[in-house]
């Protein structure tokens, strides 16, 4: 992402602040993992839309006062010595050029920086990501920063700004959706090595293996989220991770899975049969839900949404259902049918934003209608990515092939 992308990022963030403010954004740290091992460190993707940067401690520091914007970054002080252990540091003409910000500060100094400015500014209010999942989530350090800060300045208001930033996210540019491409360009060869290489006889997790190699080859350095492998009856499941059982002959499989460019995401969905050819009754099943899935992506546009693009999948699934006899009733749908069909997608898989909010030009969703028959063995869920236009939507991942013919074909020629 070209710096521009980000400084323009801060500029409309800029413009939800009140006069005689600042905010203040942390990336974040490693989590613990045992002994002297951390987990893979993950900037706080609000950090990062606005910076660029994806190392940890960093501190952005934006302050306004009389309508003059003046941004701040905190980085950590290279250490000659450790870095012969851990790789070397940014340097600070680094983190200017990526990032834009012209005054770039070691942290040592943030908290008398900051006391600076809280005491000769008049600073009334102090903007945080305070966001939580949970009621039981443990806190984070904008949650420690704030109490601390509660203590210290208690007349000064604290404001959460991670909606407003969820907001700015949610109308993705040129250069997002051009990364949200190339995710799903990776997805797509990997899911085509899946087809190549399914066989009865292997694990889940054998199958699976295919796909880690396709994307890592192909300079994806991650994935999106755990990948869902789930043969037969554990296709019934939505979100089976165990990804251990032995495919068998007549399964069909289903796998829900998705890589990450530049920490953008793809969000795909497929479901084929393990030997390459779909029974008549999966056929039947595979395609009321492929249809399901085309007629919903052909309602989305703007004005409409995701609770209401749902009751439209639904009530196709519901006919559906009735037709393969295995529904009577249409209250009895959500035995066959239990999750919503979309939702954003961007930095995260499942990406911020209000899910009541009507669709606009520039969104990013997933379309994923389902039908999950446990007493069958049979779960088939088809999902894409789709771009929200000025009058409909396009497709990111029409070029990876889903109908049956599509797919027995494919993998006869394997």
């Amino acid at each position: 992402m070209e710096k521009n992308f980000f400084i323009q990022n801060r500029k409309k963030l800029a413009e939800n602040l009140k006069d005689n403010s600042l905010i203040v954004l942390f990336s974040g740290n490693p989590q613990h993992k045992s002994a002297d091992e951390d987990y893979t460190f993950l900037p706080n993707m609000n950090f990062y839309y606005n910076t660029g940067l994806k190392r940890e401690s960093f501190i952005l520091v934006v302050l306004k006062t009389n309508d003059k914007i003046v941004e701040r970054i905190y980085i950590e002080k290279p250490d000659p010595q450790l870095e012969k252990w851990v790789g070397k540091k940014l340097r600070k003409d680094e983190v200017k050029d990526i990032s834009g910000i012209e005054k770039v500060i070691y942290l040592e100094e943030f908290k008398s920086n900051l006391n600076t400015i809280l005491n000769t500014k008049n600073i009334e209010n102090v903007y945080l990501d305070l966001e939580k999942s949970s009621w039981n989530d443990d806190f984070k350090k904008s949650h420690l920063f704030a109490r601390d800060l509660n203590k210290k300045y208690p007349h000064i208001n604290i404001i959460n700004i991670y909606n407003k930033i969820s907001e700015i996210r949610m109308i993705k540019s040129e250069e997002e959706i051009k990364n949200i491409k190339k995710a799903i360009s990776i997805t797509k060869e990997g899911i085509e090595n899946l087809m190549k290489n399914s066989k009865p006889g292997l694990y889940e997790y054998q199958l699976e293996a295919f796909f880690d190699f396709s994307i890592k080859y192909n300079g994806a350095k991650d994935y999106a989220f755990k990948t869902i492998a789930a043969s037969g009856e554990n296709a019934t499941i939505l979100h089976y991770e165990e990804n251990n059982q032995i495919l068998k002959e007549n399964d069909l499989i289903l796998f829900d899975l998705g890589a990450k460019w530049d920490y953008y995401s793809s969000d795909i969905s497929r479901t084929f049969p393990v030997n390459g050819k779909f029974s008549k009754r999966q056929r039947e099943v595979y395609e009321s839900v492929l249809e399901a899935e085309v007629k919903t992506i052909e309602k989305v546009k703007p004005g409409i949404t995701l609770k209401e693009l749902n009751d439209y999948t639904k009530s196709i699934l519901i006919e559906k259902a009735k037709k393969l006899n295995i529904l009577k009733n249409d209250d009895e749908i959500t035995k066959y049918y239990f999750h919503g069909v979309s939702h954003h997608m961007g930095l995260d898989t499942h990406d911020v934003g209000d899910r009541d909010k009507k669709l606009e030009k520039g969104m990013v969703i997933t379309v994923e209608p389902g039908l999950y028959i446990e007493d069958e063995n049979i779960g088939i869920r088809i999902e894409d990515d789709v771009l929200i236009t000025d009058d409909g939507c396009i497709n990111l991942s029409e070029d990876i092939i889903k109908t049956v013919d599509e797919i027995e074909e494919f993998m006869k020629n394997r």
